[in-house]
This record gives C-alpha cells, structure tokens and sequence, in this order.
C-alpha cells in the first residue's frame, strides 16, 4: 500500500530549532517559501548556502549583462531582494560560487567539501532541506551527493528534507505543506523577484517562473486529494540514528 504524505501542520515540531537550506542555484530557496515560513514562525533560525550562481540561467543580453560575471550579479541581487522580501537576515544567506567550468554544477571535490561542510558546521542545523537527488539537474544531483558525503564522513544526526521540482524524476511523498490561494500568491511574489528567470520562461515557455514552480505544487495537491489547493512535496531521511539513511 502506497504510503500516505503526513501534512506538516500536522507534525510535532519543537518550538525552534537551527535548519539549513543547500540551494543548488538562486531561487531554489524560494521554491518551498511556504514550508520555510512556517518554520520561521515557530521560532526557527534559517540559514541559506546558495552552491552555485546560476549565472547559466541568465539569457544573454538580459539587462545589459552578457559575461558570466554580471550575469551571476543580477541573479545575486534577485536572490538577495526575495530573502530580504521573505524576512531573512542578509547575515544568514550565504554565496558558495562553486561554478564548474559550465557556470552551473561544480565538482565534488576538496574545495565544495570544504566549503559547504563549513557552511553546515556554523549553521549546525538539525534539518537540512535541498531539492531531490533523483533530478534531470546536474547542480540538483550533485548537491545531494555532496551533502550526502558530508553527513556520511562526519556522521551527522540530521533530518533532511528533499523537495520534489519541475525536474524531479521521481520521489516519495512523506511530508506535504498544503497551502491555499493567499499563500499562493505570497510565494509567486517572491518567485517573480527573481525577473531573469521570470523573463526566461515567459519567452521560452510561455509562462512566468511562478506559474512554473506553483504547477509543481498544484498537481502534489491534486494528487493528496486537494483540488484548488497547492502544496511543496517532501521526501525525509535521516543520518545518523542508528541507519546511514533512514526514512521518516
């Protein structure tokens, strides 16, 4: 029998706590606002690492910027208006730029170790959220797999959460952060501060970046039964509590 998502209201939370998100690129924090804002609520310290600067996503030309230098700025400066927008600290979101050769996904090498494993030991989060490493993205693959190292040579008790995107091949639902029209619009707020991936998918797509990740969240809502409703979609394990990895 197919197990049944909990919702995350439903879940026996403490009253704070640290968390980290490991943001594959500029906006992937964005991408589950409403599961953050709920933690935020509660109390919780949230710190963000943005691994790479996505200056791949900027179309050439856009706003005058053409190298991958003044490309990685503007998305910086978008990231840094949604998380100020959120109500983040600029002091907890932090800029890795560990571009490859490509300008998006880097090596696992000493260098990423190092430097998100110093992210992670000043954060000392007890849940650590990033998007699901079954995904057609390369930087979304690779930060899986680089947190998983860490987590695996430093043996760290730590809940991560895996959220599921519009490239996610394929994950189990365990937790569901059900939200309605009002937040829905919140969220698409935020996402539309981040104007160059918003004008990329309106001339790519034909649609706004919003609209993009809010399908994502619609169609996990119609699968748990919720039509007219939305909802970010979590796979959970656990390191470090008796299994390398452990489901919820």
């Amino acid at each position: 029998m197919k197990p049944v998502p909990r919702e995350l209201t439903e879940l026996d939370l403490p009253g704070h706590g640290h968390l980290a998100v490991l943001a594959p690129h500029p906006d992937d924090f964005d991408a589950i606002a409403v599961t953050m804002r709920h933690f935020a609520r509660r109390g919780w310290h949230i710190r963000v690492a943005v691994l790479t600067t996505g200056a791949s996503g900027v179309e050439d030309g856009y706003q005058g910027a053409r190298s991958n230098a003044e490309k990685a700025a503007l998305r910086e400066i978008e990231q840094r208006a949604s998380c100020n927008a959120f109500g983040l600290s600029p002091q907890d979101v932090h800029f890795l730029r560990l571009d490859g050769e490509d300008g998006d996904a880097f090596d696992i090498d000493a260098d990423s170790l190092a430097r998100v494993r110093a992210f992670v030991c000043a954060a000392q989060p007890t849940r650590v959220f990033m998007p699901h490493g079954d995904d057609s993205n390369l930087a979304h693959r690779r930060t899986w797999e680089l947190f998983r190292t860490i987590a695996r040579e430093d043996g760290l008790a730590v809940e991560v959460w895996l959220n599921r995107d519009a490239k996610t091949r394929a994950m189990r639902e365990d937790v569901l952060a059900r939200f309605g029209a009002e937040e829905a619009a919140w969220k698409a707020r935020l996402l539309r501060l981040h104007a160059s991936q918003h004008a990329r998918n309106l001339a790519i797509r034909g649609h706004g970046f919003d609209e993009r990740v809010l399908a994502v969240n619609r169609a996990s809502a119609n699968a748990a039964g919720w039509p007219c409703e939305w909802a970010e979609a979590f796979e959970v394990l656990r390191f470090g509590m008796g299994e390398d990895e452990a489901r919820l």
